[in-house]
């Protein structure tokens, strides 16, 4: 008789990055389930759509997808320059494995595309989200929020506080500052 490999810990499940156009159909139905479960069905089809189009980042153990998190590129105005920076979409750990490591090990990869391609990286914490995000040096951006809209620059205060970015070194938030974010539809940020 043969023996079982035993089964990997969760926190040293094997990741995967891919652009969205090499995930297989299956694999995105995968991933949308896993988002969808880990955000108590409050993950929507503008959600789902800001999370396409970049590089995700994947964990998956015997069971499945185990972690996710995504890379897009925006364009926001700092100091009056427009600069491509990542931003981080879709982070979930599914609910058995959550506190196991998997969570900080794709925040690292995501953490080491946006070094490797952008001038800095941005996010919009969920309440769940903040510890993870403080504990990796993430932090939450000290000025006004704006997005370029149809009609001009719409200021967004209820995202002010929420809005967090990596590494805070790249991106200066004195009196003033200010971040302009392109728009999209849904939830800007």
């Amino acid at each position: 008789m043969t023996a079982r490999p035993a089964p990997r810990s969760p926190g040293t499940a094997p990741l995967r990055t891919a652009h969205t156009a090499d995930l297989a159909p299956a694999e995105l139905l995968a991933v949308r389930t896993l988002l969808h479960d880990a955000f108590d069905g409050d993950f929507g089809a503008d959600d789902w759509d800001h999370t396409l189009g970049g590089l995700h980042v994947l964990a998956h153990d015997e069971r499945g997808p185990a972690g996710h998190g995504a890379v897009v590129m925006r364009r926001v105005r700092h100091h009056g320059r427009w600069l491509r920076i990542g931003y981080v979409e879709a982070v979930a750990v599914r609910r058995d494995v959550r506190r196991t490591g998997v969570g900080g090990r794709v925040m690292a990869a995501l953490e080491g595309i946006i070094t490797r391609a952008y001038a800095f990286g941005a996010l919009s914490a969920s309440d769940d989200g903040t510890r993870l995000y403080e504990a990796r040096g993430w932090q939450p951006w000290g000025g006004r929020i704006h997005a370029l809209g149809p009609d001009g620059a719409v200021r967004l205060p209820e995202e002010e506080g929420s809005t967090y970015v990596w590494p805070a070194s790249a991106v200066e938030a004195g009196p003033g500052a200010e971040l302009l974010f392109d728009w999209r539809d849904g939830d800007v940020l």
